[in-house]
C-alpha cells in the first residue's frame, strides 16, 4: 500500500514545476507561522508539507534572488507593487448609511449610472468602491442626507495595501519546515456534540496550506493529492468546463456501501458545498478547502465525522468560477464575474449568481455587460452556471443521487440566508424547517467562536430593508436578485435545506479579509457543518425508523400475531428518541416533528 501511494503521488508532484500565478512581489520580512509542539510528523503531513514547500520555494527563491540583486531597502509603503498602486491606489471604499426609500433609490440609480462597484449592502448600509475623483460626482447625484451620512472604510493607500497583503508573503519555506519537523502535528480529533466546539484537525490549524490564500495552480494539485491518498472515501470529480476551458474540480467525500446484488440500491443523500461563484471572494474558496481537509482527515478518527460520511456524501466545489479566480490572481484582485465574452469586447464576464434559471430577470442589466451584476441576455447564458446545473440534474437522474443540502459560501457580512432571494412576497414552502436549521447553525457558530451571524431570508439579506414601529418595509434593491443559485437548487432541484452563508467580516476589510482569518473562519464553518450533519441524521434516520416501525406493525397486524413481552419492550424502545423516552407520534418530519425537535433542543 505504501508503494501504491508513492506511485500515485508521482503524478501530482510531477506538475509542481509549473509556475504559480502569484503576482511578483518584492521580498520583505517574513512572518513565521507559530506551531504548537507535537510529538511527530505523520505520513500525510510529511507529504502535504513537502508538496506545499515544493510549490512555494520555487516562487520565493526567485523573488529572493531578485531582491538580493537589487539590494535596495524599501519602506512599507514602497513595498506596494507598481501595478497595485496604478490599479487601486486612487480608489476608496465608502459606507453609506441609509434609512429611507428615497435614499436607497437615489444611491442605486447613481451607482448604476456611474458603473460603480457595489461591494455589499444590508438593512441600513451600502458599501461602494470608487475612484477618489468620482466621489464629488456621486455625491452630486445623491440627496443632502446621504452627502453627510457616509464614512470611509478603506482610504486610497489603505485599500491598495489591503489588496497587496492578501497575496502570499514570500517565505523561505524549506528553512521553516526543517526547523518545525519535530513540532509538526499529526491529525488528532475529539468526538463532540453539534453545539459547541466541533472536532478540528490540529494539522489543519497549523498546516501551511491554510496560512495563505492559494492560487488555482496550487489548489488543483492539492485536491488531486487528497483524492490519491484517501481513496477509501474521497473522489476527485469534474463538474464541467469553464468559459475558457478550465476544469471545474470538486471533491466527493463519503463512504459508499457496496452491494452489487441489490437491484435497487438506496439513493445517496448528498450535501453540496460551493464557493467562489464571485471570483474576488477568496475566503469562500479557502473555507471550502478547510472543510474538505477536516472531513477527509477526520474520517476513521472522529466518530461524528465517520458516521456523517457513512450516512451522507459531501460534494465540495471550491472554485465554481475558475477563470475569474485566476484573473484575480494575475490581473485584477477585485474582479467579480466570470471571464466569458459578451457583446461588448472590453466588458467581459457575467455574474454567476444571477444566471440560474429560476425567476431569472436580467432586465436591470440587459444590454449593459459592463455592470458588475450583468446576468447575460438569457438564463444560463453563463457557462459555469449552465454546467453546474446540468451536472446536478445528471446526478439525480442517472447516478442515484438525492441532493438534500446546499451551503453556498460567499463573503461578506456574516449572514445565514435561506430562500427566496428573488422576492420577499413569496414564502418558501419549508420556511419553518429552513428557519430552525438556520438558527441552529447560528448558535453552533456563536457558542464556539462568539461571532454572530444574522439569519434572514435571502431577499432581506440581499436587499435593503428598514424597520419602522416593528414592521418591516422593503426599500428599493441595489441590484436585481433573480436567477440566484440558492433559489434554483431549492425550487428546481428540491434541495430541502439550502443556504447561502456570507462569511467574515462586517465591512472592516470586506473582500480583503486578512489571511489570519482563514483558519478561524474555516473552524466556524466546520462547526456549522457538524451541526448540519447531526441535524440531517436526526431528521432522515428518525424518519426511516418511523417508516420501518409502521411497516413492521402492519406486517404483524396482517399475521394477527400478538408480540411477546420482550418484543413489546423492543418496539417501544425503537420508537422513542434516544435518551428522551418520548414516543414518535408524527409520520412525517416536516413541521410538527421539527417543532418538537426545536423544543427538545432548547431544554
Amino acid at each position: 500500500m505504501r508503494l501504491h501511494r508513492a506511485a500515485l503521488l508521482a503524478i501530482p508532484l510531477a506538475s509542481l514545476s509549473l509556475a504559480t500565478a502569484v503576482p511578483s512581489q518584492p521580498d520583505h520580512a517574513s512572518r513565521p507561522v507559530a506551531l504548537q509542539p507535537q510529538p511527530f510528523l505523520s505520513h500525510w503531513r510529511r507529504l502535504s508539507e513537502r508538496f506545499i514547500e515544493k510549490i512555494w520555494t520555487q516562487t520565493s527563491t526567485q523573488e529572493n534572488n531578485d531582491s538580493r540583486a537589487k539590494n535596495v531597502a524599501k519602506s512599507e509603503e514602497q513595498l506596494l507593487p507598481a501595478h497595485t498602486l496604478a490599479r487601486y491606489g486612487g480608489d476608496v471604499l465608502l459606507r453609506f448609511n441609509i434609512s429611507t426609500a428615497d435614499e436607497a433609490k437615489s444611491l442605486a440609480e447613481a451607482s448604476d449610472t456611474l458603473l460603480l462597484d457595489v461591494w455589499e449592502f444590508a438593512a441600513d448600509w451600502v458599501d461602494i468602491r470608487l475612484a477618489q475623483e468620482l466621489v464629488p460626482s456621486l455625491l452630486g447625484l445623491l440627496p443632502q442626507s446621504l452627502q453627510r451620512s457616509h464614512v470611509p472604510l478603506l482610504r486610497e493607500r489603505e485599500l491598495a495595501q489591503a489588496i497587496f497583503e492578501t497575496y502570499p508573503t514570500p517565505r523561505d519555506h524549506a528553512r521553516h519546515l526543517e526547523s518545525s519537523k519535530a513540532a509538526a502535528p499529526s491529525p488528532t480529533f475529539q468526538n463532540q456534540r453539534p453545539i459547541g466546539p466541533a472536532p478540528h484537525s490540529q494539522g489543519a490549524e497549523t498546516n501551511i496550506f491554510f496560512t495563505d490564500y492559494q492560487p488555482l495552480s496550487v489548489i488543483q494539485p492539492w485536491m488531486r493529492l487528497l483524492s490519491s491518498l484517501f481513496t477509501t472515501h474521497v473522489r476527485l470529480v469534474t463538474i464541467g468546463k469553464s468559459a475558457q476551458g478550465r476544469d471545474i474540480p470538486a471533491l466527493r467525500i463519503g463512504v459508499h456501501p457496496t452491494n452489487d446484488d441489490d437491484p435497487q440500491p438506496p439513493t445517496r443523500k448528498t450535501v453540496l458545498i460551493t464557493a467562489g461563484l464571485h471570483a474576488r471572494e477568496w475566503i469562500s474558496t479557502s473555507t471550502a478547502n478547510y472543510i474538505a481537509y477536516t472531513l477527509i482527515t477526520g474520517f476513521g478518527k472522529v466518530p461524528s465525522i465517520t458516521r456523517m460520511l457513512e450516512d451522507f456524501d459531501f460534494v465540495i466545489v471550491p472554485t465554481l468560477n475558475p477563470d475569474g479566480y485566476v484573473y484575480t490572481w494575475e490581473t485584477d484582485r477585485l474582479w467579480r464575474k466570470n471571464r466569458q465574452q459578451t457583446s461588448i469586447r472590453f466588458c467581459q464576464g457575467m455574474d454567476l449568481d444571477h444566471s440560474f434559471g429560476f425567476h431569472w430577470d436580467g432586465s436591470s442589466t440587459a444590454g449593459n455587460p459592463c455592470s458588475e451584476s450583468y446576468a447575460g441576455e438569457k438564463a444560463f447564458e453563463a457557462v459555469e452556471a449552465k454546467q453546474f446545473a446540468d451536472w446536478a440534474r445528471n446526478e439525480t437522474e442517472n447516478n442515484n443521487v438525492e441532493f438534500i443540502g446546499l451551503m453556498d459560501l460567499h463573503s461578506y457580512s456574516q449572514q445565514i440566508l435561506y430562500p427566496y432571494s428573488f422576492s420577499c412576497n413569496d414564502l418558501a414552502p419549508g420556511l419553518e424547517d429552513l428557519e430552525e436549521l438556520g438558527y441552529g447553525l447560528q448558535k453552533a457558530i456563536r457558542r464556539a467562536h462568539g461571532h454572530v451571524y444574522e439569519v434572514l431570508p435571502a431577499c432581506e439579506g440581499n436587499a435593503v430593508t428598514a424597520g419602522a414601529s416593528g414592521k418591516k418595509s422593503y426599500l428599493p434593491q441595489m441590484e436585481n436578485r433573480g436567477g440566484s443559485g440558492l433559489d434554483w437548487f431549492y425550487h428546481e432541484m428540491h434541495v430541502r435545506w439550502a443556504y447561502q452563508l456570507k462569511l467574515r467580516d462586517r465591512g472592516t476589510y470586506g473582500f480583503l479579509l486578512p489571511k489570519e482569518h482563514i483558519i478561524p473562519t474555516g473552524k466556524e464553518m466546520v462547526d456549522a457543518i457538524m451541526y448540519f450533519g447531526e441535524f440531517l441524521q436526526e431528521a432522515y434516520l428518525m424518519k426511516e425508523k418511523t417508516v420501518s416501525n409502521e411497516e413492521d406493525d402492519q406486517s404483524v397486524a396482517e399475521q394477527e400475531v400478538e408480540p411477546t413481552h420482550e418484543e413489546e419492550i423492543k418496539l417501544e424502545d425503537d420508537s422513542t428518541l434516544s435518551g428522551k423516552g418520548s414516543q414518535i407520534l408524527v409520520e412525517d418530519l416536516d413541521s410538527e416533528a421539527k417543532l418538537d425537535l426545536r423544543k427538545r433542543r432548547a431544554r
